[in-house]
């Protein structure tokens, strides 16, 4: 078996952290694991209020997936975190316009998150 690659990509802030934004497993086709996404814009800044931190975590995820020749159709599992007191009718309104048809299996999980000014968070396993 190859080994795994790593990936950084640009376009988006670096991680905050250890970890990488994504790993390519390399088993008849690439799998890629890619760590949570939160609503850092490029700059490192944080996006403000819960949608625009659910608008930027997606561009961020869609970078990532970019980066490795891939888009939101080769997702095949999320996995979203959503601080306790949000919203989850403006959660599902804005993702609904962020998901391919059909939608890849996922998981919604309220959940106090790393950061106190991270409402939402979101990870990915596409191939």
């Amino acid at each position: 078996m190859s080994a795994l690659r790593h990936s950084d990509p640009a376009g988006i802030a670096p991680p905050v952290g250890q970890y990488s934004h994504a790993v390519l497993v390399p088993v008849g086709r690439d799998t890629v694991f890619i760590s949570g996404q939160v609503g850092n814009r490029p700059d490192g800044t944080m996006a403000h209020g819960f949608g625009a931190q659910i608008r930027q975590a997606f561009d961020n995820l869609e970078a990532v997936l970019a980066a490795h020749g891939m888009s939101r159709d080769n997702l095949v599992k999320l996995n979203y975190y959503l601080a306790p007191g949000c919203d989850v009718s403006e959660f599902r309104r804005v993702r609904a316009g962020r998901l391919p048809d059909p939608p890849p299996a996922s998981t919604t999980i309220i959940a106090e998150l790393m950061d106190g000014d991270w409402l939402f968070e979101i990870d990915a396993v596409a191939a």
